[in-house]
């Protein structure tokens, strides 16, 4: 594992957003959702895709919290074009589960 500082850790802006439209992504090369997220009055409104249809509805996304890195250049996935990175681990099974708060935060509050 490459140990970075603290300076380059400051960089990523991992900020808390919340989810306000999630839509399916037939389009997807692996199973994912357009995730639509609230990132408060600084950085606004963003859309990303995310492989999390395993273990989470579009229902139960909707108005959740969660972790995104909004500092990544913009990346094309297919047809949409992603404006964050939304954060999550791994399980053994390949399902990703998200990182989100553990309470509720304001939009827009960065992790550190």
């Amino acid at each position: 594992m490459k140990e970075i500082s603290w300076e380059e850790f400051a960089q990523v802006e991992l900020r808390a957003g919340t989810v306000i439209a999630v839509e399916d992504f037939p389009e997807a090369r692996k199973p994912a959702y357009k995730i639509t997220a609230d990132f408060g009055g600084e950085i606004g409104i963003r859309r990303s895709s995310a492989q999390v249809t395993d273990l989470y509805t579009r229902d139960e996304l909707v108005g959740r919290q969660i972790l995104g890195v909004v500092n990544f250049p913009v990346k094309r996935i297919g047809p949409m074009q992603s404006e964050f990175l939304v954060c999550g681990f791994y399980r053994e099974d390949g399902a990703v589960v998200l990182a989100v708060p553990e309470r509720q935060v304001p939009n827009g509050a960065k992790l550190g």
